[in-house]
């Protein structure tokens, strides 16, 4: 099956798969579709790293980047991010009442501390300071030096010089919507393909469900191609997507439980035995709302002792270098660990119950798809 963006992008089947894991990525691209490495998590270096490998598994098959601009964030971040004062003065704006709520966490649920000045810096530097609006320009140079087919703004109207670099390249730009609103405005700023992300989603959302947003957008913003993201993992959603007018689907949760997926083993194992009442939008984890999974980290914070969660990329700072030792001691066994231990993922939990390769997937929706097809289109016949 092929639509207009298959053409435009050189992809066999419009499905978009959004990833932290390179080798989930080179999967499915190399199945068909076009894996989206999401690139917050990692420092220039260590991305010029992922990329080459990705160069290196996909033979000359397109992919891209998702890069992670916010339109407003702390001000004390902004100007760390400027040189005024660097990470020092990104570290010392997190007030030390949520330090100490922090380490609280850790004693009330038996963790063992970690050594807290090395995780306030892994912290910042595993996403904190990527967040910036220079930290973000660097991740975009260093995407648009690889023969990437697409670079995506994941949260917020990406920057002029995102988009003016993009297009120099002859790269497409996407970015993820919430309202018809901000595909508008996407849509004015130069982006060349649209993705609507209902509240099913994982990671940042807004709350309007992917059933209704997908074709106020499609309206809003068409002839420009729309994606459909948010509560999509199978071939069957796949089809009621495109049904309601969207050219392909973006999908992120369905990939965390696959073989390849880098989830920390005690995630995965929470994962994959969630249901879809299991997931809550909340500000814990990156100071704006993200749907993740429900555990202790979530209620803590959400609770009423808690000092309430900071803007971004403050809160990443707190919760990045926290989450490290929680995973690391979640996997060992640690029983408080494991409460504490969430992600990010969408309603579609309740349906990653499997473990597959990655590839699997893909031909999975491919199929059921076409199964689907077949049977909106016996109810015509005759």
């Amino acid at each position: 099956m092929r639509t207009d963006i298959c053409d435009t992008l050189g992809i066999e089947f419009p499905l978009f798969a959004f990833s932290h894991c390179r080798d989930v990525v080179a999967a499915v691209t190399n199945a068909g579709g076009l894996g989206v490495l999401g690139a917050v998590a990692y420092t220039p270096d260590r991305l010029e790293e992922e990329l080459r490998w990705i160069d290196d598994h996909v033979g000359g098959r397109p992919y891209g980047v998702d890069v992670l601009v916010p339109a407003k964030i702390d001000e004390s971040a902004e100007r760390a991010g400027r040189g005024e004062g660097g990470l020092d003065t990104m570290l010392a704006a997190v007030p030390e009442e949520h330090w100490r709520f922090l380490f609280g966490l850790f004693e009330k649920y038996g963790v063992p501390l970690p050594d807290f000045e090395k995780a306030k810096r892994a912290g910042s530097g595993r996403g904190g300071t990527q967040v910036t609006r220079e930290g973000a320009a660097e991740l975009i140079e260093v995407s648009l030096a690889h023969p990437i087919g697409l670079i995506a703004s994941a949260l917020g109207t990406p920057p002029p010089l995102m988009v003016e670099k993009a297009k120099n390249a002859g790269v497409p730009v996407a970015a993820l919507v919430g309202t018809a609103e901000h595909a508008h405005r996407q849509v004015a700023a130069g982006v060349d393909l649209i993705v609507a992300q209902g509240g099913e989603a994982g990671g940042h959302t807004g709350e309007i469900s992917t059933m209704v947003l997908v074709p106020e957008v499609v309206d809003t913003v068409a002839p420009v191609p729309v994606l459909a993201a948010g509560g999509i993992g199978t071939g069957r959603q796949m089809a009621a997507a495109m049904a309601l007018g969207a050219s392909g689907v973006w999908c992120g949760s369905v990939w965390l439980t696959t073989e390849e997926a880098e989830t920390a083993p005690a995630v995965k194992e929470k994962l994959l035995a969630a249901t879809s009442r299991d997931t809550i939008r909340s500000r814990s984890r990156t100071g704006k709302p993200a749907r993740q999974l429900v555990s202790k980290w979530t209620q803590e914070w959400e609770g009423p002792g808690s000092p309430g969660a900071l803007g971004m990329p403050l809160q990443m700072i707190i919760s990045q270098g926290a989450m490290m030792q929680i995973d690391k001691m979640a996997d060992s066994g640690n029983p408080g660990a494991r409460e504490l231990a969430n992600y990010f993922v969408g309603q579609i939990v309740g349906q990653m119950n499997t473990v597959k390769p990655a590839r699997q997937v893909v031909y999975d929706i491919m199929t059921e798809f076409a199964e689907a097809i077949g049977r909106l289109n016996a109810l015509t016949e005759g």
